[in-house]
């Protein structure tokens, strides 16, 4: 099942909304054949599995067991049941990681196996499993997206200079850049594995960002941002029309080519509206990069999954400018799961007190 996983984690940033899957055929405690779901829309993890078992073992497969991270579906999607490949083969027994939550499949590829006479053993790695399928089990079992918060701040704590004081004209510093190349390649890798990315007004105007993965092979996620008046000129690059992007606002409902104007209302709470709408567009994921405000939003209503926040410790800004920046957003009762450096940067993973059975013991 460790192998399934390995397996399964290549497919990260490719199958959305699918699941990440990895499957394993043993033939007397030796591997036969190995696969994974690598492509959505193509073949599934058990019909790689077995088309990759050599000539010669071929034979092997009816006495076989099919280890797979997820359980099999047994529903026509873009690809035939992989239930019904695993009977044609004649596979006697099947050990499966974690019941699969997507409403045509849930316990009915289990089922479908056993009726079939074939020996069905669940839950082997099941936490683990679900793990690497964090996105997919929350979007089915809550109905919105897993959410994960992103920022770099200063060695004192601060995202951002405090913005001037209305009214000053006095000319303001070229924008610093808090976290260092390195770490800035490593979040187009964390683009490259979600479906969509956030940011609000104020840092569209404020850096005009790209919220491409040019820095990192994979596909660009969906750009989203919140415009609530539709203030935002259309010269950023954002509306440059190279990916597709979405305006959230309260003015109008509109799609065009690669952009789309989704409406919200001003009289309801905006995160639940939001998450709404990203469970009806079918995003699984969202990584939000932004701005303080929009990163309180979430913390408050404490609809977030995973934090990931860059440190570099060499800079601060009272001793740049000799006063204080915006401070970075506190995370009450957050896990600290992960932490990584790159030479003056670190870089700390936080999980919600309540994912997937994380506590503070």
């Amino acid at each position: 099942m460790e192998r399934c996983i390995e397996l399964a984690s290549r497919g990260a940033g490719s199958v959305a909304p699918n699941p990440m899957v990895g499957a394993v055929l043993v033939h007397n405690n030796r591997i036969i054949g190995e696969g994974w779901h690598q492509q959505y829309g193509q073949a599934h993890a058990e019909v790689n599995c077995i088309a990759s078992v050599e000539e010669e073992h071929k034979s092997f497969i009816s006495q076989s067991v099919l280890y797979v991270s997820l359980e099999p579906c047994s529903h026509f999607g873009k690809t035939p049941p992989c239930t019904d490949l695993i009977i044609r083969n004649k596979i006697p027994k099947v050990v499966i990681g974690c019941r699969d939550p997507f409403k045509e499949v849930d316990g009915r590829g289990i089922e479908k196996l056993k009726a079939a006479g074939i020996e069905v053993v669940t839950g082997v790695m099941e936490q683990e499993c679900k793990e690497l399928n964090k996105r997919f089990f929350t979007f089915h079992q809550l109905q919105r997206p897993y959410i994960i918060l992103k920022w770099a701040q200063t060695a004192d704590g601060m995202i951002a200079p405090l913005p001037p004081a209305r009214g000053d004209s006095a000319p303001q510093p070229a924008r610093l850049f808090i976290s260092n190349e390195y770490s800035n390649r490593l979040v187009h890798k964390w683009r490259s594995e979600e479906a969509a990315i956030l940011v609000g007004t104020n840092t569209a105007l404020a850096d005009d960002p790209e919220l491409t993965t040019r820095l990192w092979p994979g596909n660009s996620p969906v750009r989203l941002v919140v415009d609530m008046n539709l203030r935002l000129p259309a010269s950023l690059k954002l509306f440059d029309g190279s990916i597709k992007t979405i305006v959230f606002n309260t003015v109008k409902q509109e799609e065009k080519e690669k952009l789309l104007f989704y409406k919200l209302e001003k009289s309801k709470k905006f995160i639940p509206q939001l998450m709404d709408a990203l469970y009806k567009l079918n995003l699984q994921t969202v990584l939000v990069e932004g701005g303080a405000t929009l990163l309180h939003s979430f913390i408050d209503e404490g609809t977030w999954d995973e934090a990931r926040v860059i440190t570099n410790n060499e800079i601060s800004f009272r001793l740049l400018s000799g006063g204080n920046g915006l401070p970075a957003p506190a995370l009450s009762g957050a896990v600290k799961v992960e932490e990584m450096t790159f030479l003056s940067d670190s870089i700390s993973i936080f999980k919600h007190p309540g994912t997937w059975g994380q506590t503070n013991d």
